[in-house]
């Protein structure tokens, strides 16, 4: 197995559902408590990759982030160098593509939350900040760990969207996904089945333990 696109693939995958939670916790917040009439659009916006083909989202991030736009002329201003084809590049398109995996679940649990002890906390003199820290997040906890278990284990498979922005270059860019089709493509099927392996057990691992957590089959004494 080629470790190196292991040990890459995962750190993007923590990567990417790390910033997931920076962002998405306050728009899924946004999403589930504002009041704005148009507030579909945004929602339409951030389940797009859900039906758009990876190649189409990965096309037009790599528009997006292209030497010849505005962000990727900054960036290599900036940074000294293009950001497609790197691993800041290919971390800014994992964010956009696992998006709606990260805020429909985060956002899913901060509407069952109870309005009126939110009510009871503001009216108590709690700031928003606080009581979005302090209450909401503690009684979303379920929903915050799924949507970020989702986006880890959903980066672990692209492949589309890495192609496109990362391209395959080893230790840089290329993941076990792309690792996988280059050992296919090679006829070296022992070596794609055992990172297939590794990969499944891995995803599978993670989803169990998000299933297991939402039904506490770990409580000692489980709630009925």
């Amino acid at each position: 197995m080629n470790w190196t696109a292991i040990v890459l693939t995962l750190k993007l995958a923590a990567l990417t559902s790390l910033i997931l939670i920076v962002i998405g916790l306050p728009l899924a917040y946004w999403l589930s408590f504002s009041k704005w009439r148009w507030k579909f659009l945004i929602e339409s916006v951030v389940a797009l990759p859900l039906v758009l083909p990876p190649t189409v989202l990965g096309f037009y991030i790599l528009v997006a982030i292209g030497p010849q736009s505005p962000l990727g002329q900054a960036y290599t201003a900036i940074v000294g160098h293009p950001l497609p084809f790197t691993f800041e590049g290919l971390l800014f398109a994992s964010v956009l593509y696992s998006l709606p995996f990260a805020v429909q679940p985060f956002a899913s649990a901060l509407e069952q939350v109870d309005r009126r002890l939110i009510e009871a906390a503001w009216t108590l003199g709690v700031s928003r900040l606080r009581t979005f820290l302090r209450l909401i997040v503690p009684l979303s906890i379920a929903g915050i760990v799924t949507g970020t278990v989702l986006s880890f284990a959903h980066t672990l498979g692209e492949f589309g969207v890495v192609l496109m922005i990362g391209g395959n270059i080893e230790g840089v860019t290329r993941t076990v996904s792309i690792d996988i089709y280059d050992e296919v493509q090679a006829l070296n099927y022992a070596s794609a089945a055992k990172t297939s392996l590794f990969l499944l057990i891995v995803s599978y691992g993670v989803l169990l333990g998000v299933y297991a957590m939402n039904r506490r089959v770990w409580a000692v004494w489980p709630q009925k």
